[in-house]
């Protein structure tokens, strides 16, 4: 993981594009995790989420984690979701994903497949923000972490996934 960050950030900071970013840091991160997890995660990209047009739940979510063996379409439980900030701006993100948040609850709860904490991160690729939705009470973690403690990043992004029943 780190040889393939020390060789992506650099290009993808200089091009200076969110999709850079996300190509070239945030998915080699979460496919790592995915390997570490032995598969028992499913990565979703740039899917359509729609679980409550009425109550504003829709859109396209920038990076979604499902705790599910189907990897064709996203299934409960969703357990993590991960905005990508727009022009380097992680404030302007938090909302976005609160949002998702909500909708994976909402979702989980219709499969019948309820989990009692969701997880959620904001990231420029290089900076990560994360926050937990327990209930109805939204907590964020203040820190901001950087790409050099990337083990401590996965480390938080693993603790959705490992809290869930290992049988799935």
């Amino acid at each position: 993981m780190t040889e393939t960050l020390r060789y992506n950030v650099p290009l993808a900071l200089a091009s200076n594009s969110d999709k850079a970013r996300s190509e070239m840091i945030v998915s080699p991160i979460l496919i790592d995790l995915r390997r570490q997890l032995k598969e028992r995660i499913n990565l979703f990209s740039g899917i359509e989420f729609d679980v409550d047009s009425e109550k504003g739940l829709n859109g396209i979510c920038d990076l979604l984690i499902s705790y599910s063996p189907e990897i064709l379409f996203v299934s409960a439980p969703v357990i993590t979701l991960v905005e990508e900030a727009k022009k380097e701006n992680i404030t302007a993100g938090l909302g976005e994903c609160v949002a998702q948040m909500l909708a994976a609850r909402i979702f989980n709860e219709r499969a019948g497949n309820e989990v009692s904490t969701i997880y959620g991160a904001v990231t420029t690729g290089s900076i990560w923000k994360f926050m937990k939705l327990e209930g109805s009470v939204i907590s964020i973690d203040l820190t901001e972490y950087y790409l050099k403690d990337v083990n401590k990043i996965l480390g938080i992004l693993a603790m959705g996934a490992v809290s869930q029943p290992i049988d799935v």
